[in-house]
């Protein structure tokens, strides 16, 4: 469950000078530089600090900004120039800092744009840290895939970390790696690929957990993948999750099968050493899976694989297990899609959404993106009057699109031509449809008082290949 607060860390920022960069031709390969989408869920101005770390460095770079009340923005880390400017090549973290509520959803963009790889990871900022992080799944040369990783540092002194890589249904460490003094703010950054320890192709979890540096005395630390094919142009993102928040229920606000070409599939991951799980899968529509899952180990459902889910089916899922807890990522594949969010174990009746566009013009030509919104409610009753509310990048309501009602564990799809057709919303987010030019826009999703929300962003580019996807949850508003 990720709250806001007004300090946010940002455990993956990346700079690659595009310049003289030769197109890669996987993903793997593929250099990234970091934008920063930021919304200011107050009502009153935010004064926004980043505070930018290279790798292992407790020296920041700090760049100030003001963003209007229910505004949304964005910052590109290779557009700063003067003092604020990164350095080449820069691969490190961020601390937002802020006198106001913020969010934010970290983008990775491609390098150089012209090149054969159009998907952007996406990642949300995290609010607070924890003693232990769970990455439910690491990859090295399995499925021809591969994760990078970096562990940020959420405490306010040193720390030390040790990470335990667990092969799939094995319940003792294939490897254990140690870093010390990594610094306040800053973050070590971790590439499967050349993790020696883990042979020629691993295929299973990781835990990484933090103390302060030269004590036993437990410190907070976020973690952040990239998941990257190596034999094509697959890239995609998602957060690693705290210790606590594993639990017996979790929800998935998206599942598919056959849809356009595209398939959901959950990863599941048994955070007991000691425990088995036995995992269900129940879909929206009554469909239904099971499997055991030993301790400390790893399965895979893919929805299409479900008794009583048809091709064609769009839906949502809960997933429960009975013995040990679980934490489980969603996948999407399928037509060009290669995408990850968390399941989420917990709701709210008010969920920001910091990155949000759309064009009728420019996404068939590949200039622009469209953002897909799947809401589930995750309550035991019906929630009524469900509201999407689409800002502009000045904080302005632009339109408002009412669900008449969502089931207990139904699913609904919004977007921002689903509340009305002027050009704010059918170029919103853009330039053409904010004033003064520019880009960013968000929403915020409001339900009944003590309703319980769920969503996930899907973030859609069109190539010359086909349609490239990734995706990123809602955070949730007290």
């Amino acid at each position: 469950m990720r709250r806001l607060q007004k300090v946010l860390l940002l455990s993956v920022v990346l700079l690659m000078v595009s310049a003289g960069v030769v197109a890669a031709q996987t993903g793997y390969e593929t250099p990234f530089t970091s934008a920063i989408t930021y919304q200011n869920v107050s009502n009153s101005t935010a004064n926004v600090v980043f505070s930018f770390y290279n790798e292992k460095s407790g020296t920041a770079i700090n760049v100030s900004r003001q963003l209007p009340a229910n505004a949304g923005s964005s910052l590109g880390v290779g557009s700063l120039t003067g003092d604020e400017a990164l350095p080449a090549n820069f691969k490190g973290s961020a601390v937002m800092s802020s006198d106001q509520p913020i969010v934010a959803t970290l983008v990775q963009i491609p390098q150089p744009t012209t090149g054969v790889v159009k998907n952007r990871p996406l990642s949300n900022g995290f609010s607070q840290g924890s003693p232990a992080v769970l990455l439910a799944t690491v990859l090295k040369n399995q499925f021809s895939t591969t994760s990078r990783f970096s562990i940020q540092n959420a405490a306010d002194g040193n720390v030390d970390i040790t990470l335990k890589f667990y092969r799939a249904g094995v319940t003792t460490p294939a490897a254990t790696l140690t870093e010390t003094n990594i610094p306040a703010g800053a973050a070590k950054h971790y590439d499967a690929g050349t993790i020696v320890d883990l042979g020629a192709s691993f295929d299973g979890s990781a835990v990484v957990e933090a103390v302060r540096s030269g004590t036993t005395t437990a410190a907070n630390i976020v973690g952040t993948v990239l998941e990257l094919q190596t034999n094509n142009v697959g890239v995609r993102a998602f957060e690693g999750v705290p210790s606590t928040a594993a639990a017996n229920t979790v929800y998935m606000a998206t599942a598919l099968c056959g849809l356009a070409g595209t398939n959901t599939a959950y990863a599941v991951q048994n955070t007991s050493s000691s425990q088995s799980a036995n995992v269900t899968v129940i879909y929206s529509n009554g469909g239904t899976q099971q499997a055991p899952i030993s301790a400390g180990g790893k399965a895979s459902f893919g929805t299409c694989n479900a008794t009583g889910v048809a091709s064609g089916f769009s839906g949502a899922a809960t997933i429960t297990s009975v013995g040990a807890p679980i934490v489980v990522i969603g996948k999407v594949g399928g037509a060009g899609r290669y995408t990850a969010f968390l399941g989420e174990t917990s709701g709210s009746a008010k969920l920001a959404l910091p990155y949000v566009r759309w064009s009728n013009t420019k996404y068939d030509t590949g200039q622009y993106q469209r953002a897909a919104i799947a809401i589930q409610n995750i309550g035991g009753a019906a929630a009524a009057n469900v509201k999407v509310r689409y800002l502009n990048k000045n904080g302005d309501e632009v339109g408002v699109h009412t669900i008449a009602s969502i089931a207990s564990g139904a699913k609904a799809n919004s977007n921002a031509t689903m509340a009305g057709s002027t050009l704010a919303l059918t170029e919103f987010g853009n330039p053409e449809a904010n004033p003064g030019g520019g880009f960013g826009g968000s929403a915020i999703i409001e339900g009944p008082a003590g309703s319980q929300l769920i969503a996930v962003v899907r973030i859609s580019s069109s190539t010359t290949g086909g349609v490239v996807a990734e995706d990123y949850n809602g955070i949730q508003i007290p």
